[in-house]
């Protein structure tokens, strides 16, 4: 049976970050054969997944989180 185009976006994002079963990947393979729709989803989210590796973006850390929440309720 083959899945739905949601599913085959979660499953894209989880096999992006390692979280996927083999099931879930092949399952998003097969899908991925029969969608172009969802393969060219798929091929784009690989290549900004990509892009944002190689810029080495960083979060805020828990500490600056924490600034910036208590300056926002300071404004209220």
């Amino acid at each position: 049976m083959m899945i739905s185009c949601e599913k085959a976006t979660i499953l894209c994002n989880k096999t992006q970050y390692g979280e996927a079963s083999f099931l879930e990947k092949l399952q998003l393979k097969f899908h991925l054969f029969m969608c172009k729709t969802c393969s060219s989803f798929s091929k784009k989210n690989t290549e900004l997944t990509s892009l944002c590796q190689k810029a080495n973006l960083n979060g805020l850390s828990t500490s600056e989180k924490e600034q910036m929440k208590t300056a926002l309720q300071k404004k209220d």
